[in-house]
């Protein structure tokens, strides 16, 4: 009986194990052993919806909707597509599942290649940190080809893993600005998803009609109709192809907060991020001589998982 019941309990304790869920965040992998709790909205939903055109680089209202025909700038986001062929996302996948993947909350697993830090006291530690993984090695030095990224050096990977069956997702926030610098650059793998964006700011968007987007829309010397609308109550929705690098930059990195919403993970999708190192870690910041040390461990592509 006692060996049953120890069976049992082991066997309890790797099912909740299956969840990194913690504090306000579930997946579906803990409501249902919740015993169906309905799930949890992430965020709330925003009233007006704008899709992001790379073309343009305009948020525009989407068709049969009532924004339909008016926009507004969106700067800062600069979308890549086949940055990656398909051999080199499957070699890429394969490699990163031959070695372990956490579990993370609201349904990702993740893989960190990266400096232990802790954001809130400022603080971080080497910690056995040995750099990048060797397979990135060619995909950073292709971002150096491409206008905005010559000089990308990123210091930091993480890989997210995301699944329907786990109901993954991830909450609208900011990434730090204490230790990453400007430029978040994201590969995307396996499936296309949609990176939904927000504003908390107060006040109003003001709104062009589509018709009249071009370079001088706002210099004056044009009258163009114009409408407004609650920046609290909008969300722009960027659709990442598969095997694309999204950057987001400026007001689209510092004012706007990045999501990826349940019903938009419809496949495996695996995402590897690179951050860059803030000013304050490099030359002639009050930190460069530990930004130098993160710069050399990371660009060495030896790490493994951290």
């Amino acid at each position: 009986m006692a060996a049953a019941a120890a069976v049992a309990g082991a066997a309890e304790t790797t099912r909740l194990q299956a969840c990194g869920c913690k504090g306000i965040r579930t997946c579906l992998i803990c409501e249902r052993q919740r015993h169906g709790s309905p799930p949890r909205q992430i965020s709330p939903q925003k009233k007006y919806h704008f899709l992001y055109c790379p073309d343009t680089g305009w948020a525009m209202g989407p068709e049969d909707s009532e924004f339909e025909g008016w926009a507004f700038p969106f700067p800062g986001v600069t979308l890549i597509k086949d940055f990656v062929t398909p051999e080199e996302e499957a070699e890429m996948v394969c490699m990163m599942d031959s070695d372990p993947w956490k579990l993370s909350q609201s349904g990702r697993r993740k893989q960190d290649y990266g400096p232990k830090v802790n954001f809130r006291k400022q603080k971080l530690k080497m910690a056995g940190f040995q750099g990048l993984p060797s397979f990135s090695q060619k995909v950073v030095q292709r971002m150096g080809v491409y206008p905005g990224l010559e000089d990308f050096q990123p210091v930091e990977q993480c890989n997210l893993d995301y699944s329907p069956e786990r109901g993954s997702a991830i909450d609208p926030h900011l990434d730090d600005a204490w230790l990453w610098g400007e430029r978040l650059v994201s590969l995307n793998l396996l499936s296309a998803t949609v990176v939904s964006m927000s504003c908390e700011a107060p006040g109003s968007l003001l709104l062009c009609s589509a018709l009249s987007i071009g370079p001088d829309v706002f210099d004056g010397s044009i009258v163009a109709p114009s409408r407004s609308v609650p920046c609290q109550e909008v969300e722009v929705a960027i659709c990442v192809p598969c095997r694309s690098l999204l950057v987001l930059t400026g007001a689209a990195r510092h004012q706007w907060t990045h999501a990826i919403h349940r019903r938009h993970i419809v496949a495996r999708r695996v995402c590897a991020t690179f951050r860059e190192l803030s000013n304050e870690f490099l030359p002639g910041g009050k930190r460069q001589q530990l930004g130098q040390e993160l710069l050399q461990a990371a660009l060495s592509f030896q790490g493994r998982p951290v």
